[in-house]
């Protein structure tokens, strides 16, 4: 939460031709939000069904997905739900050191766009991206448009 994934994610869409773009969290956008046994696998079951529809979907070459996987069982977990006989798959976390993560959610949270328990949230689950199978990109002091770039060229 706050590296960059959702800017990242739509900027890209418009660098790679014939492209698409599913952020997680808008398969699990509600009032109130709650985590629970049957939400978490309600999400996985959205997340899994749209991912599947755009690899069979011949008008796309590129499928951009974003979501918080601070643990290598959901990105596991997503990827054996899918048909990826005929797919290249690039597990790409966005990382950044502390001080601009705290810089970036306070600017959110002073502009109302997150709410402040973000803040322990986010910071605690850090450092747990560096211990997942995943290309590892730092987003720290980078534009959005210097993020996508680096992930196109991958």
């Amino acid at each position: 939460m706050g590296v960059g994934k959702t800017a990242v994610g739509q900027e890209l869409k418009l660098k790679l031709d014939n492209s698409v773009f599913l952020d997680g969290d808008w398969c699990w956008d509600a009032h109130p939000f709650q985590v629970t046994a049957e939400t978490k696998k309600m999400v996985m079951e959205n997340i899994c069904f749209l991912l599947n529809q755009f690899i069979h979907c011949s008008a796309y070459e590129s499928i951009i997905f974003c979501w918080v996987m601070h643990e290598q069982s959901i990105i596991d977990a997503i990827l054996n739900n899918l048909d990826t006989t005929n797919c290249e798959i690039k597990t790409i976390s966005l990382v950044c050191d502390e001080q601009e993560l705290l810089e970036r959610l306070s600017q959110d949270i002073a502009a109302g766009k997150r709410e402040p328990d973000v803040v322990e949230r986010s910071l605690a689950r850090l450092s747990l991206y560096h211990q997942l199978n995943t290309v590892k990109i730092d987003t720290t002091r980078k534009t959005v448009s210097e993020i996508a770039e680096e992930i196109a060229r991958i």
